[in-house]
This record gives structure tokens, C-alpha cells and sequence, in this order.
């Protein structure tokens, strides 16, 4: 596969940025200062990271009879806290709002599902789980991890909040509580029996407004020698390759290992060791314990990346300041040769409808005058439109039906599987578009 890269015209180089500070109170703050607040530590929030302008929220699917109503936006304008260095959104929307009923479903990616089975064949070995153990997932979803371990007699619980996706984890016969985490039902569990060898979070910390009762009702959900384990995309893989569309409503926090640590420890929870993962651009996975349990020693990794973290910056201010120039350079380069390809008569389609291509759609301003259609391999989302640019999704037979020039990957994290599923589309010498960290197209 060759790949060629787009850029947006040269410019100067930018002069020394300093972070702007929040002048006017903004909404969802602390009720008694009405000023904007860390979720985690309460400080002051003051400096911007970048700021996208208005999003609706990106799961938020338009049915046909809906798209001449009007749809709530909300700013997506983020903040890292100058104490801990916390990068955040702030709190427009109540996660009931958000994740009550949820367009996500992890099991049709096939990609992720292969990251789940080799994960549980390695935890499985790693802490000697069996039919006396037991495992908690948090933040569930359709049960794909989870049944991986009931398929080897462990007995396991999810925890989900949106019902229409525990559902489907109950079909695939995974118990699965339709609830919020946090320290109130942790306890409840444990004085339920229901302490856990292993508590799973993956891609969920990201998704908790209430950070502090989240990871305190870790520490009270996991067994006296329990292990937790924590992915999330990586907030230095983000800064580094541009990762802005990451940034949607459903994510309220964005972690560096070093600011997970301090969350972690302030509420009994040592960081013993860490993986880096290639999943959605570059994530961690982190293990926790209690910090009595001293048997699990520190590894030399997590004193690796803290330096690497140290080094690159992620424990000061200056490093933030100038993402918002390299996200609107992003922005001129994939609008400019969007509109090339139009005036040279292309068609352009999409492949995907995931979170991460909503923000970047609304940020800039592309709707189907760009782009026609974008296709999902999820049958829900079929028959409805995106939210904001009301781009319509249709099941993935429609790009052999059209036979676009060019396809814009928006999960552009699972290029590589999604290349494999278009390969047919070289027949009449389709392009596939990967517009993030900067736009490269593939043939």
C-alpha cells in the first residue's frame, strides 16, 4: 500500500502562544464560586488546551422524522487544570443524558474484539483466575470482553448503564447490572460479596464526570490482593499526532499516566505497572492495587514513561499552548483538499459513524456538500443521519453500489482492518482518505 500526504499551505511559524484564561464564568461550574473547577483536585481552571467551538453530543444519531428539529450543542472547549494536569471538559450534559441509551456497540469492530480475547487469555494466566474468582467490567457495554471469561467458567458481572446496550450483553449470557459506578454501589457489592480478583475498565475513566467516587469505589470493590486494570487513549499519543477528534462530550477527561497515578493514589490505589497500546491512536493500559499489597512491586515501566511524560513536557503549561494552531492547520489542509477533489468533479464518501468523526466533521464545518453519504458496519445506526451535519448511514454495500473516488476512514484508529474490508474498491481505483494527524490518502 502506498500512501501520499496532503498539507495545507506553508506559514510562517507561529510566535510564542500563551494560554488563555477563562474570563467569564462559563456554564456547569462550582455553584458557590461559579467559576470553573478540576474535577479532580478543585482547583481553578484557567487555561485552555484548544477549543472546537459547538458540537452536539457525538452518539446523538438523527432518525428521518427528526432532522427539522432543532439539536442541542454544546461547546467543546477544553481545560488542563494548572495543579494536577488534568486535561477536561467541563460538565455540560449529565452522563444520564448521555449514556442512558447509547448508539455504541464494541462488538462489530473485529479488531477490538481480537484486543478483548487476548487480553482475558493474558489476565486469565497472568492472575490465576478461575471458577472462584471473581471479575467485574465497568462500563460493560454489549458484553465482548466479558463473555470471553464466562466462556472459560469465571464468573463475571458487568456494570452498564445504558440499557439498550446491557441487553445485548445479556443475550450473550453476561450478568450485567444496568447502573453508574461509583462508591455507593462499590460498597453495596462488597457487602454483597462481590468483591473482585479483577475490576476492568476499559475506555471508561474518560466517560466520569464524578472521578473522585468512581476510582474510590475501586478501591472498595477490589479484593485485599484484587488487581484493576484501566485503558484509555494516552493524552501524550493525543497531543503528539493531533488526536482532536478524540475530544467529544462523552469524554470529559483525558489522562496522562502521571495525573492517572495521583488520582489513583489519593484514593488507596498504588500504579504498579503499565502497557502502551496501539489501540485508538496510542493508549495505556494501567494495573492497580491496593497500596498495602507491597507483594506487587513497581515496575521499571511506569518509572519509564513518568520520564518520558516528564520530558516531553506534561507537567507544564508550555507544552499545551500551541495545539490549537496545529488542530486548525489540521482543519485548512482536509477542508482544501476536500474542495480540490469536488471541483474535479470526485465523489467523496465516508466509512464509519464513531464519536471521534462527529467532532471532527462539526468542527469543520463538512456536511454533505463534501461528503455524500458514510456507511456502518452497526445496523442500528443504519437509516439515520449524524448528528449536526446530517449526513445520512447506510450499511457498508453502498459504496459498491456508488463506486466513490475517494472514502474518508473517520475510525481512522482501525484504518488497517478497514483497509483490508475496502480492498475490493481498487477495482475501479477508489482512494481510501485517513484525514488525521494530517490527511493521507492511500491507494
Amino acid at each position: 500500500m502506498t500512501t501520499s500526504t496532503v498539507r495545507g499551505r506553508s506559514s510562517p511559524s507561529p510566535s510564542p502562544v500563551r494560554l488563555r484564561s477563562t474570563e467569564q464564568p462559563l456554564s456547569g461550574l462550582d455553584q458557590g464560586t461559579h467559576r470553573a473547577t478540576c474535577r479532580f483536585c478543585g482547583a481553578p481552571l484557567h487555561h485552555t488546551v484548544v477549543d472546537l467551538g459547538t458540537s452536539p453530543l457525538c452518539e446523538s444519531f438523527v432518525p428521518p422524522d427528526r432532522l427539522d428539529t432543532m439539536e442541542p450543542f454544546y461547546p467543546l472547549h477544553v481545560f488542563v487544570c494548572g495543579e494536577c494536569f488534568l486535561v477536561q471538559l467541563l460538565e455540560y450534559v449529565p452522563p444520564e443524558e448521555i449514556f442512558t441509551d447509547y448508539a455504541y456497540y464494541s462488538a462489530y469492530s473485529d479488531t477490538w474484539l481480537a484486543h478483548a480475547k487476548k487480553y482475558v487469555d493474558q489476565m486469565t494466566e497472568l492472575l490465576e483466575l478461575g471458577k472462584g474468582s471473581q471479575v467485574v467490567e465497568l462500563g460493560s457495554n454489549d458484553g465482548y470482553l466479558l463473555q470471553c471469561f464466562i466462556e472459560k467458567g469465571i464468573p463475571s458481572l458487568g456494570i452498564e448503564p445504558a440499557a439498550n446496550v446491557a441487553r445485548a450483553a445479556e443475550a450473550r449470557g453476561v450478568e450485567t447490572l444496568v447502573k453508574f459506578f461509583d462508591a455507593d454501589l462499590a460498597e453495596k457489592l462488597r457487602q454483597d460479596g462481590r468483591a473482585a480478583d479483577l475490576v476492568i475498565g476499559n475506555n471508561v475513566l474518560a466517560q466520569v464526570p464524578n472521578l473522585n467516587s468512581f476510582v474510590e469505589g475501586i478501591n472498595l470493590l477490589l479484593a485485599p490482593n484484587g488487581v484493576v486494570t484501566i485503558e484509555f487513549p494516552h493524552l501524550l499519543r493525543l497531543i503528539e499526532s493531533n488526536q482532536f477528534d478524540t475530544i467529544y462530550h462523552e469524554h470529559f477527561s483525558y489522562f496522562s499516566f502521571s495525573t492517572a497515578e495521583r488520582i489513583f493514589a489519593a484514593h488507596g490505589l498504588t500504579l504498579f505497572d503499565v502497557e502502551e497500546l496501539p489501540t485508538h491512536g496510542g493508549s495505556l493500559r494501567i494495573y492497580g492495587r491496593h497500596q498495602h499489597d507491597a507483594w506487587r512491586p513497581v515496575s521499571s515501566r511506569v518509572l519509564k514513561l513518568k520520564e518520558e511524560e516528564r520530558t516531553a513536557g506534561l507537567d507544564s503549561l508550555e507544552v499545551y499552548a500551541t495545539f490549537q494552531e496545529r488542530v486548525e492547520e489540521t482543519k485548512r489542509a482536509l477542508l482544501e483538499f476536500l474542495i480540490s477533489a469536488r471541483r474535479q468533479g470526485k465523489q467523496i464518501v465516508g466509512y464509519g459513524a464513531p464519536g471521534k468523526g462527529n467532532t471532527l466533521l462539526n468542527y469543520c464545518g463538512i456536511r454533505t456538500d463534501f461528503i455524500d453519504y458514510t456507511v456502518d458496519r452497526n445496523p442500528f445506526k443504519h437509516g439515520m443521519f449524524l448528528p449536526g451535519t446530517h449526513i445520512p448511514i447506510y450499511p457498508p454495500e453502498k459504496i459498491a453500489e456508488t463506486k466513490p473516488d475517494y472514502i474518508v476512514i473517520l475510525p481512522w484508529n482501525l484504518k488497517d482492518e478497514i483497509a483490508v474490508q475496502l480492498a475490493y474498491t481498487a477495482a475501479w481505483g477508489a482512494k481510501l482518505v485517513v484525514p488525521i494527524p494530517e490527511v493521507e490518502v492511500l491507494s
